[in-house]
C-alpha cells in the first residue's frame, strides 16, 4: 500500500512485521495487508451496508456477552458496545475498506471490523488510534470469537436485513401489477400458446397472473428466511469452542437476538455448522427462482409491447430514452431488458455459490467471501431491478384498446367458446373458412344456421370468453358436423 510521503502515519506491528498506517485511518495493519494482497474486485465490503452493520452487531453482542460472563472488563465491554453501535447507526462505514473478494475465509473482513471498532472505542476513551495496549482488536474486540463463527454469522444477519428491503420492494411490484390488472379488467385480447393464437382472455387476467406469480415468490422467500437464522457463534475455529467460556454461546445468542430482532438459534452441531455452507446454497437458489420468474414476466412485457407497428403492439411501455443512434423515433424496452440482465447475473451468482459450497474442505469452507459477495449482490441488484421495473415501467403501462379489440374481433380463437354447442368438427371447419375468407366467426355460425345471433353473442361476450362467467349447460348441437364441413370446404 503506497503512502504519500507527506501523510501523517502511525506504526502498527503484527507477527509479520511493522507497517505505516495513515494516522487518521480507523483500520490497522491487518486491513492494510489485505489491501495489498487482494486488489481483485476493487469493491470494498462497505458497498453492502447491511453486512457492515451485521459485523458490528456481532461485535456488540460479543462485547455484552463477554462483559456479562466476566471475561472482559465492564469498561472495555462498554467501549466496544458503544463503538459498535455507532457503526450500526451508519457511521464509519467508509473505514470498511477490504475487498469483497479475499482469501483467508473472511479473516481480513473480521480484522477490518475488529480494528475499526477498536479505534472508534479508543477515541471514545480519549485515547489515540492504535493504542492497543489499552484496548486491543484481537484480545478484546475479538474476545471469545474466531473469523470462522463471526464471519458466517454476520453474513446471515446481513442477508436477513437486506432481504427485508427486497421483500418490501417485491410486494410493491406485486401491487403495481395488481393495479394494472384492475385497470385492464375489461379489455379483451387474444391469448397465446407457443406464440400462436389461442383463446381470448382479458389483459387484466394476464397482469393478474404476473402479480400472482410474484406473490408466490414473496411467500417462498419469506419461508426460506429461516435458512439464515441458524448461527454458530461460540464455535470459534472449527466448532469445538476452544478459547471460549462455557456460558458465552448462550449469552451471545441472547444478545444477538435482542440486537437484531431476528429469531436466531445456535446450531445443534457446531462442528457441522462451521464446515457446512449448504444453507447459503439453498437460499441462493430461492433468489434465482424469483429472478428467473421475474425475467419471464419481462420477456412477456417486451413481446406484448413489440412493434409498435410491425409487432404485437398490445401495450405501450413508458418511453424512457431514445432507442437508437441511427434510427429516429425508435424506443426500446430498456427497463425490462435491464431486469433480464439482472436475472442472468443472479443465475450465474447462484452457480458461483454452488461451486463455492462444494469447494469446502474438512472443518471449514474457505470460500465464504465469494458466497457472501454473490448473494449480497444478487439481493441488491434484484431490489434495484424491481424498483426500476415498478417505477419506470409498470405504473406507466397503457393498453392499445382499439388494436386489442380488432385482434379479438378477427381471431378464430373465439370459435373455441362455441364448441360445446356446435361440436369440435364444425368449429374447426368454420375456423378454416374464417382464415381463408377473412369472414367473422359469429357471422359464419349464424349463416350456417348453427346458432342464433343472440346465442352466439351471448357465448362470445367478454365475460364468457375470459372465463369470468361460466356457462352452466350446453344447448343441443343444431346440425351434424359433417354437413358443416361440406359447406365450408
Amino acid at each position: 500500500m503506497a503512502l504519500d510521503a507527506t501523510m501523517r502515519t502511525r506504526t502498527e506491528t503484527d507477527s509479520l512485521g511493522s507497517m505505516e498506517i495513515p494516522a487518521d485511518a480507523y483500520w490497522g495493519i491487518h486491513t492494510a495487508r489485505a489491501l495489498e494482497n487482494f486488489p481483485i474486485a476493487k469493491r470494498p465490503i462497505s458497498v453492502y451496508s447491511d453486512f457492515v452493520r451485521a459485523l458490528a452487531m456481532v461485535k456488540q453482542a460479543s462485547a455484552r456477552a463477554n462483559g456479562e460472563i466476566g471475561v472482559l472488563s465492564t469498561e472495555k465491554a462498554d467501549l466496544i458496545d458503544r463503538a459498535a453501535q455507532l457503526v450500526i447507526d451508519g457511521k464509519y462505514h467508509d473505514q470498511f475498506v477490504v475487498g469483497v473478494i479475499q482469501g483467508g475465509a473472511g479473516t481480513s473482513t473480521n480484522m477490518n471490523a475488529n480494528e475499526v471498532i477498536t479505534n472508534i472505542a479508543l477515541e471514545l476513551a480519549g485515547r489515540e488510534k492504535g493504542d492497543y495496549a489499552f484496548l486491543g482488536p484481537i484480545d478484546d474486540t475479538n474476545r471469545s470469537q474466531s473469523t470462522n463463527d463471526v464471519y458466517p454469522t454476520a453474513i446471515k444477519i446481513g442477508l436477513s436485513l437486506t432481504l427485508k428491503s427486497l421483500l418490501e420492494e417485491l410486494d410493491l411490484l406485486r401491487g403495481a401489477f395488481l393495479d394494472k390488472a384492475a385497470e385492464f379488467h375489461d379489455i379483451l385480447k387474444v391469448g397465446r400458446t407457443q406464440l400462436q393464437d389461442a383463446v381470448p382472455m382479458t389483459l387484466g387476467q394476464e397482469f393478474h397472473g404476473f402479480a400472482t406469480t410474484l406473490g408466490y415468490d414473496l411467500q417462498r422467500l419469506n419461508e426460506n428466511a429461516y435458512l439464515l437464522y441458524e448461527i454458530n457463534m461460540g464455535a470459534t475455529a472449527i466448532g469445538t469452542g476452544i478459547t471460549t467460556h462455557a456460558d458465552y454461546a448462550p449469552a451471545v445468542l441472547r444478545h444477538l437476538r435482542e440486537i437484531t430482532g431476528l429469531d436466531l438459534a445456535t446450531a445443534a452441531d457446531l462442528v457441522e455448522s462451521t464446515s457446512d455452507t449448504g444453507s447459503f446454497m439453498s437460499f441462493s437458489a430461492s433468489l434465482k427462482r424469483s429472478a428467473i420468474k421475474l425475467s419471464k414476466i419481462c420477456n412477456d412485457l417486451r413481446l406484448l409491447s413489440s412493434g409498435p407497428q410491425a409487432g404485437l403492439g398490445e401495450i405501450n411501455l413508458p418511453a424512457m430514452q431514445a432507442g437508437s443512434s441511427i434510427m429516429p423515433g425508435k424506443v426500446n424496452p430498456v427497463i425490462p431488458e435491464v431486469v433480464n440482465q439482472v436475472a442472468f447475473s443472479v443465475a450465474g451468482a447462484d452457480l458461483t455459490v454452488t461451486m463455492a459450497v462444494e469447494g469446502g474442505q474438512l472443518q471449514l469452507n474457505a470460500f465464504e467471501p465469494v458466497i457472501a459477495h454473490s448473494i449480497f449482490q444478487s439481493i441488491t441488484w434484484m431490489r434495484q431491478a424491481m424498483w426500476t421495473l415498478r417505477v419506470n415501467c409498470v405504473v406507466g403501462i397503457t393498453a392499445n384498446r382499439e388494436r386489442l379489440g380488432a385482434m379479438v374481433g378477427s381471431s378464430v380463437g373465439v370459435v373455441t367458446a362455441l364448441t360445446p354447442f356446435i361440436g369440435y368438427a364444425a368449429s374447426a371447419a368454420l375456423a378454416k373458412t374464417a382464415l381463408l375468407t377473412g369472414h367473422n366467426i359469429a357471422d359464419l355460425v349464424v349463416e350456417a344456421g348453427l346458432m342464433t345471433r343472440d346465442e352466439v353473442m351471448k357465448q362470445i361476450s367478454p365475460a364468457r370468453l375470459s372465463g369470468l362467467e361460466t356457462m352452466t349447460a350446453a344447448i343441443p348441437v343444431v346440425v351434424a358436423a359433417e354437413d358443416v364441413v361440406d359447406e365450408t370446404v
